[in-house]
């Protein structure tokens, strides 16, 4: 008798949460409770999201394909552990909470100071995370939520500690006065790729300093130049040849300055004049540039973005200074000539504010460095030897290449944030004594470092902080390294490589075997969705709408890995309409099941057809093993909707009712084999219906009790 529930239309919207509820109190999330003895393991760390907002669709994707991997190596046999958590994105939430205190009550963060803004940040981090777990749920995320982890919470703290406690130790974390990429808005450094370059439109201009200067110089940033301490010229350009060793005393904009000619092969000759203000505090290719020729820096832009020096320029904002020189400029008739140009300008990718460089006292982890503990080699090093020794593999394999040019232009990391949430600097000072340890010193008189310490150095430890490190645990032990790491291109360099760099540091070991990258998510038009555009799409709303499984497949099938691809409600519509072709093929097999003989002896052509679906199968099996996940689900598709349901179905129908019970009999075996073998190829996929489908399938067919740990046709 056919389950009253297959009488209706399927509805995902009744059926997901019921059925997602099963399997957590299933227990087998936890690899623990898995049945059966699975000795190998199979590990994925969830890749944490921000605890700012709710989840978009490259989130979905991240899960999608996250899931699908882990609920293949589950019914495989494996030990498989999906480990879910959240990051506390030091700079994106305390600017959401600062921007909701603004508008709010018309306050800043310093008018409720440190410990009372701090519990806004958290309280408002509380909420967002129960909001995102439950969207990962609504999407059918298999992962061990007894395991959950935070990039914040007191275990990573302790971890955080102990890491930057050894690196101390070793010499590679230290104190210094470098350049760093201010952030006027936000008040904070941040990292060389968490800049935004933007093309605008710049003046080009050149001039001379005075009209005894003998170097014509060129530059868009005119209010940089009251701070240069040298002209630099190619030490072979016969123009200025002579020049070179000469210094000047001059009076610029009503600002003194003292200019030496230096020749460095650096410069380029045919760029603008072939001449070169030097900059030391404002430029990190002038700083080096001094460094070469010790020369001395002056800083004329403090953090506010206003000019600093005495006289006219003093307290005015850059791009006012900057207006105020090319006018004087043509007063003093200095002006040689002007152009129009593109320039790429640095802007913070969570403030939208121009970055200024700027000599800052700040920590940093020299990546040049050579460790004792690793034989002496660099952290540079430490990651780039795994990738290309092929310990680590990662996908798409042109990415490599990015990888290795991105290690060897990497310079020293600044990871000090003048923000008040996230890790504090584990370092404390007493007039002047200094201590650094992973627990605050005992006595008085001690005050904490007030910087912060950045995000992404507290989630490169996410593979091992989460299975217990720096404690030896059992689930470090069998799970690190761990298999896979899923992710963003557009994050190979923030999160991935860091990854690297900080398990081989701290425990001489790969954190993945693989690194897959996805591509971003695009609308119909392979437009970037955006508010502006008004083009995003909801991952929830989606799965509300048309079903998680649907979504699940329009984000897989054709998605191939490192390339970006569109997505539309039209997609994802024809995949909600497979949902219901799967709903209709069960209820037409459940009428006939009367009889059913599972092992009933096939005939020729009903063997035939099961020998190509087996063939089928193993070429999936293969493809989800390489990661081809975009085939494997195309290849079900294509399969079950037209070779299943239009041909085989269709041909069955008068066997089905004909008179030759032996016929009848065989073609029983072989429909309900194919098909309750295609639900667990399937089950990675689309969880939910498959799931929905198995509950009401033949006890025969049935060895566990739910599909989600039913053993792989395969």
């Amino acid at each position: 008798m056919v389950p009253e529930k297959f009488l209706k239309a399927y509805n995902p919207a009744s059926t997901e949460g019921r059925i997602y509820k099963k399997w957590e109190e299933s227990g087998f999330f936890n690899p623990d409770a898995l049945p059966g003895k699975r000795p190998k393991p199979f590990t994925i760390i969830m890749p944490p999201p921000n605890v700012t907002g709710v989840l978009h669709m490259g989130h979905a994707l991240m899960l999608t394909i996250e899931d699908v991997l882990i609920r293949f190596k589950r019914m495989r046999g494996f030990k498989a552990l999906w480990l879910p958590g959240t990051d506390h994105a030091a700079i994106a939430t305390q600017a959401r909470v600062e921007k909701n205190l603004s508008k709010e009550e018309k306050k800043s963060r310093f008018d409720l100071g440190r410990e009372e803004f701090l519990r806004r940040v958290e309280a408002f981090a509380a909420q967002s995370h129960d909001s995102i777990v439950n969207q990962v749920r609504a999407m059918g995320a298999s992962c061990d939520w007894s395991r959950e982890a935070y990039t914040l919470d007191e275990r990573r703290h302790h971890a955080v500690y102990t890491v930057f406690k050894m690196m101390y130790d070793d010499g590679l974390i230290y104190r210094g006065n470098r350049i760093v990429n201010w952030d006027p808005k936000g008040g904070t450094t941040i990292s060389d790729d968490e800049i935004v370059y933007e093309e605008r439109a710049a003046k080009f201009v050149t001039f001379k300093y005075s009209k005894e200067f003998p170097i014509p110089v060129a530059t868009t940033r005119l209010e940089t130049k009251v701070g240069d301490t040298a002209v630099a010229v190619h030490p072979d350009d016969a123009r200025y040849k002579k020049y070179i060793g000469k210094e000047y005393d001059l009076v610029f904009c009503e600002v003194p300055l003292h200019v030496r000619v230096v020749g460095d092969s650096a410069v380029d000759p045919s760029f603008g004049t072939g001449a070169v203000g030097v900059t030391p505090a404002h430029s990190q290719t002038d700083a080096e540039i001094a460094l070469r020729h010790d020369l001395p820096s002056i800083q004329v832009i403090d953090e506010r973005a206003r000019m600093i020096p005495e006289g006219l320029l003093r307290g005015k904002k850059v791009l006012e200074a900057r207006e105020m020189i090319y006018e004087w400029l043509k007063k003093e008739e200095l002006l040689l000539g002007e152009e129009e140009i593109k320039q790429s300008v640095a802007t913070a990718e969570r403030t939208g504010s121009v970055i200024e460089p700027l000599p800052k006292l700040q920590w940093w982890i020299g990546v040049d460095r050579p460790i004792k503990a690793r034989g002496g080699k660099t952290l540079k090093e430490l990651m780039r030897a795994p990738v290309e020794e092929g310990t680590i593999e990662i996908l798409p394999d042109h990415f490599k290449k990015v990888y290795y040019h991105w290690i060897d232009n990497l310079r020293d990391w600044c990871i000090s944030r003048q923000i008040w949430y996230g890790h504090r600097i584990p370092v404390w000072y007493r007039g002047e004594e200094i201590y650094c340890a992973a627990e605050a010193p005992k006595g008085g008189g001690w005050e904490q470092d007030s910087d912060t310490l950045d995000t992404w150095f507290s989630s490169g430890l996410w593979t091992f902080s989460t299975l217990g490190w720096p404690e030896k645990t059992k689930d470090l032990e069998l799970y690190h390294p761990t298999d896979v790491l899923e992710t963003g291109y557009d994050i190979l360099f923030f999160w991935v490589a860091r990854m690297i760099l900080m398990s081989e540091y701290t425990l001489g070991e790969i954190p993945f075997r693989a690194v897959y990258l996805h591509g971003m998510v695009r609308d119909g038009k392979g437009q970037k969705m955006s508010k502006s555009i008004g083009n995003i799409l909801d991952p929830i709303h989606v799965a509300e709408e048309f079903g998680a499984d649907a979504a699940r497949m329009a984000l897989v099938v054709g998605n191939t890995p490192g390339t970006d691809f569109r997505i539309s409600n039209d997609k994802i519509r024809s995949y909600k309409l497979f949902s219901n072709k799967l709903w209709n093929i069960a209820r037409f097999l459940l009428e006939q099941a009367d009889g059913l003989k599972l092992e009933a002896p096939l005939s020729e052509k009903d063997a035939e057809y099961l020998s190509q679906f087996k063939a089928l199968a193993e070429d999936i099996t293969l493809d989800i093993d390489a990661f081809r996940l975009h085939l494997a689900s195309e290849k079900l598709y294509q399969y079950l909707w037209s070779v299943f349901a239009s041909d085989i179905l269709e041909e069955s129908k008068p066997v089905l009712k004909g008179e030759d019970p032996t016929l009848r009999t065989s073609r029983q075996a072989m429909l309900f084999r194919i098909f309750s073998d295609s639900l667990k190829l399937l089950h990675p996929f689309m969880p939910f219906v498959s799931e929905e489908i198995w509950e009401s399938m033949p006890e025969g067919i049935k060895t566990e009790k739910l599909l989600m740990v039913e053993p792989w046709p395969i």
